[in-house]
């Protein structure tokens, strides 16, 4: 009886056993099935990040380097100096050049109420002397009309003394007049005859007055005209401001890119990070745009995870992750951030001819 029992009990037990083998085999390849459907991995798979190349904006002579090989730097740490001493001589430079044409600016600005005044001044007393000169004229002539009338008159009498003098030399040859009365007649006629040249030298005079007032009514008309530009000269004043406000302008312009330029000397780092790929060394002549060492931040890194195309069926941007890092045997959360638009063979310099027909 004992015997039967236990021959039963270890139908059982295998039974049973069976049962659990069956359950845990069924139990694996569901595992496996939701697995390999809803899960991917690979191991095709490295850590990247941004690597910043820091280069020089300068040419110049390095003269002083104050990092190591792949020392972490903190974002602004002076990494590389170049020899300023040629760039604060251009600072020098630029800056008196830019005091000059303030200077110079400033000069032209109070030049031009100056010359505003001084035209004006100008066109107001040359209106003056052309009054004045015109009055001039009219004088000369009133003058000139004068001379030439009395002339005229003076002429009369000097031909009436003439013709008396004549009857009384006849009459007083006849002894019909007296010697007093022809010596009368004689001073008459020599003072008429003088006074007739007198006349012509007042004429003459008068005459050369009057061109004299025509000739300074026509300079004073000249030098109205010549004042007259004044408002042109003004508008010249006010370019000359102009163009010494454009230099000034240009002039700091330069101060400002000298003073930028110096401070280019002194490279330093744009992000914290590792300094790695160091091609500086003291001594040496650098060129403008020339790497001089790269820094990897530590704060912006992410996985580049290689997959065939068949596991990409289901993944999107945003999905959960586990990274398993070799080095520190860690699994780190993470998530999708994207996926690539074509294989890392087709953004190669020659992409190959894949005649296999897997893309990963």
């Amino acid at each position: 009886m004992e015997n039967i029992l236990s021959k039963e009990n270890i139908r059982n037990n295998k039974k049973l056993i069976l049962g659990l083998l069956v359950v845990v085999l069924m139990l694996l390849g569901f595992f496996f099935w939701w697995r390999s459907t809803f899960l991917e991995s690979t191991d095709d798979a490295q850590i990247d990040g941004h690597i910043n190349p820091v280069s020089s904006r300068v040419s110049g002579h390095v003269a002083r380097l104050d990092f190591k090989d792949f020392q972490y730097v903190e974002a602004g740490t002076l990494l590389v100096e170049i020899d300023p001493a040629d760039y604060r001589v251009a600072v020098e430079r630029a800056r008196s050049e830019y005091a000059n044409a303030v200077a110079s600016a400033e000069a032209a600005r109070i030049s031009v109420p100056i010359t505003s005044i001084s035209t004006q001044s100008s066109i107001e007393s040359a209106r003056s002397n052309v009054a004045y000169a015109t009055a001039g004229v009219s004088s000369a002539e009133k003058q000139l009309l004068a001379a030439q009338a009395r002339l005229r008159e003076d002429q009369a009498n000097n031909i009436r003394n003439q013709a008396d003098l004549a009857r009384n030399r006849t009459l007083f040859e006849s002894g019909v007049v007296s010697q007093q009365q022809y010596d009368q007649a004689v001073a008459a006629a020599a003072a008429s005859a003088a006074a007739v040249d007198a006349s012509k030298a007042l004429v003459t005079a008068a005459s050369e007055q009057s061109k004299q007032a025509t000739d300074r009514l026509r300079l004073a008309q000249a030098e109205l005209e010549s004042a007259r530009t004044g408002p042109q000269q003004v508008s010249v004043a006010r370019s000359r401001v102009d163009s010494a406000l454009a230099t000034v302008k240009m002039n700091k312009a330069a101060l400002d890119q000298a003073e930028l330029n110096l401070s280019y000397t002194r490279i330093t780092a744009p992000v914290a990070g590792v300094v790695g790929k160091r091609t500086v060394e003291v001594g040496q002549n650098v060129a403008p745009g020339q790497i001089l060492l790269s820094i990897v931040p530590l704060d912006d890194i992410w996985v580049t995870a290689n997959f065939k195309e068949t596991q990409l069926q289901r993944m999107r941007p945003g999905q959960k992750a586990s990274i398993y890092v070799d080095t520190y045997h860690k699994t780190y959360a993470g998530h999708v951030d994207s996926i690539g638009g074509a294989s890392g063979a087709r953004f190669s310099l020659f992409p190959p001819e894949n005649a296999t027909g897997n893309f990963v």
